[in-house]
């Protein structure tokens, strides 16, 4: 049992103990109503990257329903009102949002809370016309990004793999590729013998002066090539 020992500078209120012995602690008001389970720091990620996070919460009552409270969303993101946050975000940057979930119960319970999402500066390489089938040939194109502030040593390398492990290189291309280049578009493609391939998409920038390499690879799924009649 707590009390205070009659001391010089020591002060007893018993009417302030009385209300205190009343109210529930902080980590009481806490268990008892709604909370966001998530981390302020969100997985951070990079420009045209797919990106999704499911928040969640406990001590509330199904459904939850989710809502952008203020700040903004990295352009390109959505938060669906299930909790869903998901999309391709479209530029660099540090973004500050509160976002709140709100319970069935009656009456409804409502908590908020602020995150902050970092989208890096990155090389990034996306599809535009997938790797496919042409006849005898495999071929395609992509989209490279260079979000990054620097100007990097592109070597872009595409491969086809055969199901005995066999690769074939069907594109490559080496170029200086300069800082805050846009959607980039290269092609590939060759003639290959028939059978199954898997396509392997490499995309390796290099900077000298700063010991920096940046990567992104891209991976097509399995690919027939027959022989014509």
């Amino acid at each position: 049992m707590g009390g205070c020992i009659l001391m010089a500078g020591c002060q007893f209120d018993l009417a302030n103990a009385a209300v205190l012995a009343q109210e529930p602690s902080a980590a009481q008001q806490t268990e008892s109503g709604l909370l966001i389970e998530a981390d302020s720091a969100l997985p951070y990620t990079y420009p045209h990257a797919s990106y999704e996070f499911v928040f969640h919460a406990r001590h509330g009552v199904p459904p939850l329903r989710w809502k952008l409270e203020k700040g903004v969303l990295p352009p390109g993101l959505k938060l669906e009102d299930n909790g869903v946050l998901h999309g391709q975000p479209q530029r660099t940057g540090d973004y500050q949002f509160t976002i709140s979930a709100t319970d069935g119960g009656q009456p409804a319970q409502a908590v908020q809370k602020s995150f902050v999402l970092r989208v890096r500066s990155a090389l990034t390489v996306i599809w535009n016309t997938p790797a496919h089938v042409n006849g005898r040939r495999i071929e395609g194109t992509v989209y490279v990004s260079n979000t990054t502030p620097d100007n990097v040593d592109l070597t872009f390398v595409v491969l086809a793999v055969a199901t005995n492990g066999r690769a074939t290189a069907i594109g490559y291309q080496h170029f200086v590729l300069p800082r805050g280049t846009q959607n980039k578009e290269l092609p590939f493609g060759d003639t290959l013998p028939p059978g199954t391939y898997v396509v392997h998409v490499d995309a390796v920038g290099e900077v000298a002066a700063k010991k920096l390499i940046y990567r992104d690879r891209l991976q097509s799924q399995n690919l027939q090539v027959i022989v014509g009649p």
